[in-house]
């Protein structure tokens, strides 16, 4: 297989204590893969707003061994107060200014010309793009995670979302969607698909190793688990809604919880547990620090929910839902609603049911499988056959032969 000579990849991770979150921009997919692909291999990963660190972190890799960690320019630090007065957990002008100053500066201060550049979100990849008309960067990858026609309720900084969004498709010599939703959408929106860069499905995946299940006997009988971020988007209360349905019928049933959020997020979902007196049944774990962890709890259980409301501008219409992959590659079967466009190819799977976002047909969908034991075998099997290809070595891999970069 080929090998770069240089790759710079920009993404993003949201840092706590000064220690990268698992919930982040591929870091870590990027690292391993990349890193053994290229003599040198360079990531600037830029903390998300709410981080406890403000400016980049340039990490470099020869042969894939990090071997230097490079400090911003003198005159970037030079945003640190703005940063520091608008470091709140949302979108903010100022760290996109950041992102972009931050590629910018680091190329052009190289004395490399990278051959390949995947700027992760679009901001990012414009600056790729400006630093391919410069003569420092071959291909540009523009990389996009979430997608939504009306991503924000100001309409004027969504049609500006929508600008870069549709600049840094035309412009980066390839898309990568982790969701074939998200091009349907561009063309919805009136883009001209014949200037857009080619559009190249690259699903979410996982590591070879993160794939796997426990035998059927070490998992816990009629036990449910949801695993994710407790917006209101995600529903996480539908599935708390949905239990005392399900208790009626199999009252030794359990709902495992995991996942963070807003602390007002986690307050109404622990309310509302007691409210319904499941303290029992319903047990809320918080935030789980790493993958390695997660995988382990979801592994003990037997269904998985993905509850998604059906929020018209939500993003999870058209982004790759990843909680529903994590349950497949730990073998569970996934109860979930019209909401994620990867729902529909798991249930084409047989490998889980698709509902409406509602408590009651949530649980009427649990107690469907927990009363066909036939059923709920075939569906685990399912759910075990399908996610077996499903690595970030095949994603990349497959995304950059659609590129001719590979062979």
């Amino acid at each position: 297989m080929k090998k770069f000579q240089t790759v710079l990849i920009a993404t993003f991770s949201p840092w706590k204590n000064s220690t990268r979150l698992p919930t982040n921009g591929m870091v870590e997919p990027f690292v391993d893969y990349f890193s053994k692909r290229s003599k040198e291999f360079v990531l600037i990963d830029q903390p998300h707003p709410g981080s406890d660190i403000l400016m980049p972190r340039i990490e470099i890799y020869k042969n894939g061994k990090q071997t230097q960690i490079v400090k911003n320019s003198f005159w970037l630090s030079l945003l640190k107060p703005i940063l520091s007065l608008t470091n709140v957990h949302k979108t903010q002008i100022s760290f996109k200014l950041r992102d972009f100053l931050s590629v910018m500066d680091f190329a052009i201060k190289s004395k490399n010309k990278f051959n390949l550049f995947i700027g992760f979100e679009s901001v990012n990849a414009l600056a790729g793009a400006v630093l391919k008309k410069m003569g420092k960067i071959d291909k540009v990858v523009y990389y996009v995670s979430d997608f939504s026609p009306k991503r924000y309720k100001n309409k004027w900084f969504n049609a500006f979302y929508l600008l870069l969004d549709k600049l840094a498709a035309t412009y980066a010599d390839a898309t990568w969607n982790v969701s074939m939703a998200m091009p349907e959408a561009r063309k919805k929106l009136g883009y001209d698909i014949k200037k857009l860069s080619p559009q190249i499905f690259a699903p979410n995946a996982f590591f070879k190793e993160e794939i796997k299940s426990l035998p059927l006997s070490e998992t816990k009988p009629e036990s449910i688990i949801y695993a994710g971020t407790l917006g209101l988007e995600n529903g996480p209360d539908l599935a708390v809604k949905a239990m005392p349905i399900v208790l009626k019928m199999f009252p030794k049933a359990t709902l495992t919880i995991i996942g963070g959020g807003r602390k007002e997020d986690q307050n109404k979902l622990i309310e509302l547990i007691n409210r319904l007196k499941l303290d029992k049944s319903v047990n809320y774990k918080g935030f789980i620090a790493t993958n390695e962890e997660m995988y382990k709890i979801i592994r003990k259980h037997r269904v998985s929910v993905a509850p998604y409301r059906a929020i018209p501008e939500s993003v999870r219409w058209y982004a790759d839902a990843v909680k529903i992959r994590m349950s497949l590659a730990c073998g569970l079967p996934v109860i979930t609603t019209q909401v994620p466009p990867n729902g529909k190819l798991v249930e084409k799977a047989g490998a889980g049911i698709i509902t409406k976002d509602n408590s009651e047909d949530i649980a009427n969908a649990l107690i469907k499988i927990f009363s066909d034991k036939n059923l709920y075998i075939k569906m685990r099997k399912n759910a075990i056959t399908s996610t077996k290809e499903n690595t970030w070595e095949n994603s990349y891999t497959n995304a950059l032969r659609k590129m001719k970069l590979l062979s």
